[in-house]
């Protein structure tokens, strides 16, 4: 079963040109959670018709209205492994 997951990024990166905020890079919604994006879930949903709805409602609201622009519908298959590897955590230098 496939299932649609529909994200937001309030972007405060300073990823952009001169340090400016950078929402979009080329064709996909940009996101560094480490340079201060902030990433909402707002739903999953069981069709892209029903996450696109929820978009819409969601562009209606105060912060989302903002960044009109910002959200993600990413597509998901259930009882199927996305992390497959261990990881190294990095601490930040002193």
């Amino acid at each position: 079963m496939t299932v649609y997951l529909l994200w937001h990024i309030g972007h405060q990166n300073e990823a952009g040109a001169d340090g400016a905020t950078l929402h979009v890079d080329g064709e996909t919604v940009y996101v560094d959670e480490q340079d201060g994006d902030d990433v909402k879930l707002l739903g999953v949903y069981s069709t892209p018709g029903k996450a696109e709805e929820r978009m819409r409602r969601a562009r209606l609201l105060s912060g989302f209205s903002d960044e009109p622009d910002c959200f993600v519908v990413e597509e998901h298959t259930i009882d199927e492994d996305q992390w497959t590897e261990g990881f190294v955590r990095v601490r930040p230098e002193s």
